[in-house]
C-alpha cells in the first residue's frame, strides 16, 4: 500500500503532523510519502494507492499557501483517483467558528470530486485544547492503518 501524505501548514504544526503520521503508517509496513511542496507531477509518479491530507487553515477559511498550488492542479486535472481509500487530518482553533478546520473541509470536497473514499470521519485538532496535535493524532492515524491494511486486505 502507497500512501501520498499531502499537507498544508502555515506555521509548520500542520507540517510535524504529517512527518508523525507518514513515521507511524512506515512503522506499520506502508509505504508512506510526504513532500510538503508536492507538485501534481510528483504525486502522479509516486502512484498513490491511498491518500492522508493533513492541514491547517487560515485567512478567511482557505488552505494555507503550501497547499494551494496543488489543490488548484488537481482539481484543474482531476487525475484518475475514484475509489481510494483516504482521510483528513485537519488543524484549527474552533475560536474562529465558522471558518473552524475549513482547510479540511476544502480537502473532503476535493476528495468528493475525484471520488476518494473517506474511510474514516474527518480528525479535527483544536489549537485551543491542543498542545500536543502529533500524539492526539495517534489514535486516529492507528485506525487509519487498520482501515487501509483491512482495504488491502479485500482488494
Amino acid at each position: 500500500m502507497k500512501v501520498a501524505i499531502l499537507s498544508g501548514s502555515v506555521y509548520g504544526t500542520a507540517e510535524e503532523v504529517a512527518r508523525h503520521a507518514e513515521s507511524l503508517l512506515k512503522k506499520a509496513g506502508i509505504q508512506a510519502w510526504h513532500n510538503p511542496r508536492a507538485t501534481l507531477d510528483e504525486v502522479k509518479a509516486f502512484a498513490p494507492e491511498a491518500f492522508l491530507v493533513v492541514t491547517s487553515t487560515t485567512g478567511m477559511g482557505e488552505l494555507p499557501d503550501n497547499l494551494q498550488p496543488l489543490y488548484h492542479h488537481i482539481r484543474d486535472q482531476l487525475p484518475a483517483w475514484s475509489g481510494l481509500p483516504g482521510g483528513v487530518i485537519a488543524l484549527g482553533d474552533s475560536s474562529y467558528g465558522d471558518t473552524y478546520c475549513a482547510g479540511g473541509e476544502q480537502a473532503r470536497e476535493l476528495y468528493g470530486e475525484l471520488g476518494v473514499r473517506e474511510v474514516l470521519p474527518m480528525l479535527r485538532i483544536d489549537a485551543s485544547e491542543s498542545v500536543t496535535p502529533e500524539q492526539d493524532a495517534e489514535p486516529w492515524i492507528g485506525e487509519f492503518v487498520e482501515m487501509l491494511q483491512e482495504n488491502d486486505r479485500l482488494s
